[in-house]
């Protein structure tokens, strides 16, 4: 009896195929696989919804109900039961259609007399285009065996979609996907605005035959690529490279556990002895696995479901040969799409590179760290892109407000050039300021500083107008490789990045890792809020080996030059005690040993927990200076985390409270007579700039594209005018600064 089912199965599912390479228009196709389908499955109807836009569902075609309901119906996401299938993505069986919670009655069709009803998702890896729905007069509900052979049809809908097979010239015809434009909300990763062609990270996999002939060759086919895959994962696994504490080995143990999956391979088996391809098979259980991702609430659900479904990817990629290198050209001016990338591969893409957006991501992420350090524009969370975009489509990139034009319509288009043109005009405004102090009108003045990572950013300082740097972030050399580097290494790094400072002062933060920042070769601690945890400076005086090991490859960098030591996280005097302590003991070693030692030594520490604006006058009389870590202070100061998109802009840096707070460090540091800096994104938005340094902040670190911005609006007003401004607002009991600077800077 299976067997005959099965061979029922393959007979539709060649009949399709043969509907697909016949002459005729999409619509020709559709009405003829309706038909198929009713008189394969005995039912009294077959309808086809696909998605006209992304809310909208339409009838494109039936057997059974009214004809002409066809492209007339149209249905919202969610709306009656097809609504539902489509927004769930899961089938939906019944006996009693009309008595199902949110059934929705539509006269025009005609289908009240079908009380039986079978509906399925027609989804292609996480690409939701439409349902299949199957109806009776009987009322009855569908055996397992026809909803499962129902899914298997329309895995191959899917694909037939995707080959564009249901497209024609008419107006009833659905639009092109990959056609028309489409704007991708998403969330800045890093500020910019920048036009190119998409170039993907990783292509879509095209299936051009989504029907198999011979099931024995097809099972062959999926087994000899299931044992590629395998003997892949164990040779990943077995690299020598790579530390037993990794947290990528933790992957590869989930990677091979699926890929030794007998239910996994089992159910590709049973998709292929009802009628597809070994690679239909593998994207069909792809495709369920995606849709459970979606609806997944447990993360560590989602982490697994997440591990599948790159498997599976790999997999595809075996049987048909479809790797990275498909031979296409990257275009001269290549934005890169993907769902994410790690250090490593946004390095080797480098400044190539236009610009970045992808589906997944975070403000502090690895990607972001990297886009920021190459100063190009980056949006996260911008979802679907990889299924809407195809290698070459035009794509304006509005990184300030986390927005992709995917073959934008050419009105905004020009609107937009011409906002990137302003914006290269004010710079080049700017590039006249290079050589200029940053001195407001009542003569104060203020230290602009860069922050940089890479030995790319330095080109950077002389361009810029940059007096130094103020941040220099040692954890990227760390990030983009898969073991330890050695000291040697850093101290050619460091002694390179030096010589392009021609002089001019590099403050070194010793590794900050920890929190959104993880080692690819340390042990994850699945700790529960990682930015509150074991990171920065707690690592580095728990595994003193690294932190020594880093500050010897400081020390013989120098070589006769000043030296600027920066130790992040210091939450305690006692912290900043112990690192002081290891610091002098490597220079008291390198001394004996015989080498050379710096001119001078500048040791200080980020200020980034409210703990350490309490601290015993002590701590600030022994640092050389102190840098507020801006980020970090005011995600602990509001207890919101910047991870977390729904209360990270709930709080401005321009209220009160922070602004007292920041006035408070500025006093203890003056009292002190310790040199104070202010490192974050806030340094490089001229208005928070220009109101830190009406507080005392002398010295702001930021990125180089902001530096122009920043000294513009300095050299235009009186410094010591807005602190009276701010002076008085505060008394007046403002709970916000916001609107009293705003307001006095429109009066300049």
């Amino acid at each position: 009896m299976a067997e005959r089912k099965d061979s029922d199965s393959r007979k539709l599912l060649r009949r399709l195929r043969d509907t697909l390479a016949a002459p005729g228009g999409g619509q020709d196709r559709l009405d003829q696989i309706t038909h198929h389908i009713a008189d394969s499955m005995g039912t009294d109807v077959c309808s086809i919804y696909l998605f006209r836009d992304a809310d909208t569902l339409e009838l494109c075609a039936t057997e059974g109900l009214n004809a002409e309901a066809v492209h007339q119906t149209r249905l919202r996401l969610g709306e009656g039961l097809v609504g539902r299938v489509a927004r769930t993505g899961r089938p939906i069986n019944t006996a009693d259609a009309p008595g199902e919670p949110g059934f929705r009655f539509m006269p025009e069709t005609g289908e009240e007399v079908f009380p039986s009803f079978l509906g399925v998702p027609i989804q292609r890896v996480g690409e939701r285009l439409g349902v299949l729905v199957v109806q009776s007069r009987e009322a009855r509900l569908f055996s397992e065996d026809e909803s499962y052979g129902l899914e298997v049809v329309a895995m191959v809908l899917a694909e037939m979609t995707e080959l564009g097979a249901f497209l024609g010239a008419g107006d009833d015809t659905m639009p092109k996907s990959h056609r028309f434009p489409v704007l991708i909300r998403g969330l800045t990763g890093q500020e910019g605005a920048t036009e190119g062609h998409v170039w993907l990270h990783e292509p879509r996999v095209v299936i051009a035959n989504p029907v198999g002939d011979n099931p024995k060759r097809e099972k062959a086919r999926l087994n000899e690529a299931v044992e590629a895959l395998r003997s892949t994962v164990d040779r990943m696994l077995a690299n020598a490279e790579m530390s037993a504490e990794g947290e990528h080995v933790a992957v590869l143990e989930t990677y091979r556990m699926f890929a030794n999956s007998r239910s996994w391979l089992r159910r590709m088996e049973e998709d292929i002895d009802l009628g597809l391809s070994a690679e239909a098979a593998v994207e069909k259980e792809q495709s369920q696995a995606r849709a459970r991702l979606e609806s997944a609430a447990d993360p560590y659900l989602r982490d697994r479901l997440h591990d599948l479904d790159d498997l599976s990817n790999r997999l595809l990629r075996l049987l048909t040969g479809q790797g990275a290198d498909t031979g296409a050209e990257m275009p001269e001016d290549p934005i890169l799409v993907a769902r994410n990338i790690g250090p490593a591969e946004l390095l080797d893409y480098g400044r190539r590179l236009k610009g970045v957006v992808l589906e997944e991501g975070s403000v502090g992420s690895h990607a972001a760290i990297v886009a920021r350090a190459l100063a190009i524009p980056l949006v996260i969370h911008a979802t679907r892109i990889t299924t809407e975009a195809l290698n070459g489509d035009p794509v304006l990139l509005d990184g300030d407000q986390g927005l992709v034009h995917l073959r934008p319509e050419e009105s905004v288009a020009i609107a937009f050039r011409d906002k990137v043109a302003m914006q290269a005009e004010a710079q080049s405004r700017y590039a006249d300021l290079r050589g200029l102090p940053a001195v407001g009108t009542c003569g104060t003045r203020v230290e602009l500083y860069m922050n940089a990572g890479l030995m790319a950013d330095l080109p950077s300082l002389e361009g810029s107008g940059a007096e130094g740097v103020g941040l220099f972030r040692t954890e990227l050399q760390f990030l983009i490789r898969s073991h330890v580097p050695r000291r040697g290494e850093l101290a050619g790094l460091y002694a390179r990045v030096m010589d392009n400072a021609k002089g001019k002062p590099v403050h070194f933060r010793t590794l900050d890792i920890g929190s959104d920042k993880v080692l690819p070769y340390m042990k994850p601690q699945d700790e529960p809020n990682p930015a509150m945890g074991w990171r920065a400076i707690r690592v580095g005086l728990d595994k003193r080996g690294i932190l020594r090991m880093q500050l010897q490859a400081l020390i013989r960098a120098a070589v006769g030059r000043p030296l600027h030591v920066m130790f992040p996280f210091i939450a305690d005097m006692g912290e900043y005690e112990d690192a002081y302590r290891i610091l002098m003991q490597e220079l008291s070693r390198e001394q004996k040993l015989g080498r050379e030692m710096p001119s001078d030594i500048r040791v200080g520490a980020m200020l980034e927990t409210p703990s350490l604006a309490f601290a015993p006058k002590r701590f600030f009389e022994m640092c050389d200076f102190i840098s507020i870590g801006g980020n970090d202070l005011k995600q602990f100061f509001y207890a919101a985390d910047r991870e977390n998109e729904r209360v990270r802009r709930r709080y401005d840096t321009l209220n009160t409270p922070f602004l007292n707070l920041i006035q408070q460090i500025v006093q203890r540091c003056e009292d002190a007579r310790v040199p104070l800096s202010f490192c974050g994104e806030d340094a490089g938005r001229p208005i928070e700039a220009l109101t830190l340094a009406a507080l005392g902040v002398r010295r702001l670190s930021m990125r180089p594209a902001s530096i122009g911005p920043v000294k513009h609006l300095i050299r235009r007003v009186s410094i010591s005018e807005l602190r009276q401004v701010i002076d008085q607002a505060m008394a007046e009991g403002k709970t916000s600064l916001r609107g009293p600077v705003t307001d006095w800077l429109a009066r300049q």
